[in-house]
């Protein structure tokens, strides 16, 4: 399981994207952004992110590190704006938080530039996970010590918002026409030979360990959390191998 941190000190909202993430400090003295349990968006959000996340930090890709944290709603009492503290109150309870890169800039493609083996890497990546969040106009990537960080997950696997169709919906092509690496050739023929064996059942298995139980409980049409935990690796296992070939929109 990701680890646990309590949150000691709510810093700030974080106004930016679809979501209102905050900045808290927690009782290992970390800075983390958390990710609300109570947002618009809902747990399944979470979910993806500690999913893809977790992922992605094993197939060698830079993503920040995940913990889950504990909050308190008073912790918020003394922020003046009442849609944040809303949002506090109803988040009490185990929440996600990433590592805060201090002074991370924003991917530009106009300002940076990628190589293809990396590029190729995170566009396979993408297209395993049905990542339509990595558009040039928000390529959700940060620029950290001069590497190339993932973050924001929360718009991927769409499937996992209708089970029943999920077979039919992950077998789909992935379009990367908009994606903000395609101007940078990205060598997906490699990525897909590099990391495609490696996702393996036992990978898929201890990624999906690391989502909280209170997260998958009562979803309907699975008896148990582990039941989904394994909706999850199945779909994702069955991407892997030949999601390459289906990568539209890439010259």
């Amino acid at each position: 399981m990701l680890k646990e941190v309590i949150a000691t000190r709510f810093i700030a909202p974080l106004r930016e994207g679809g979501s209102l993430p905050g900045l808290v400090e927690a009782d290992d003295l970390g800075t983390y952004v958390l990710k609300f349990t109570g947002a618009g968006q809902g747990r399944k959000t979470l979910v993806a992110e500690v999913v893809c996340g977790e992922l992605a930090r094993r197939l060698g890709l830079r993503a920040p590190r995940l913990v889950t944290v504990d909050l308190d709603a008073e912790l918020g009492l003394g922020e003046p704006d009442e849609q944040v503290q809303g949002l506090l109150r109803s988040s009490a309870g185990t929440n996600l938080g990433m590592d805060f890169l201090s002074g991370a800039l924003g991917f530009d493609p106009l300002a940076f530039r990628v190589d293809p083996e990396e590029a190729g890497r995170i566009v396979w990546f993408d297209a395993l996970v049905n990542n339509v969040d990595r558009s040039w106009r928000n390529p959700n990537m940060l620029m950290w010590r001069g590497e190339l960080w993932l973050i924001d997950h929360g718009a991927t696997m769409i499937w996992h918002h209708n089970w029943p169709g999920a077979q039919a919906s992950a077998a789909r092509p992935y379009d990367a026409s908009d994606h903000a690496l395609a101007p940078f050739a990205p060598d997906v023929a490699a990525a897909a030979a590099a990391l495609a064996p490696r996702v393996t059942g036992d990978l898929l298995a201890d990624v999906t360990a690391q989502i909280p139980d209170a997260w998958l409980a009562d979803e309907p049409g699975f008896a148990t959390p582990d039941d989904l935990r394994q909706a999850y690796a199945r779909a994702l296992l069955s991407r892997a191998g030949a999601i390459h070939e289906r990568i539209q929109g890439i010259k």
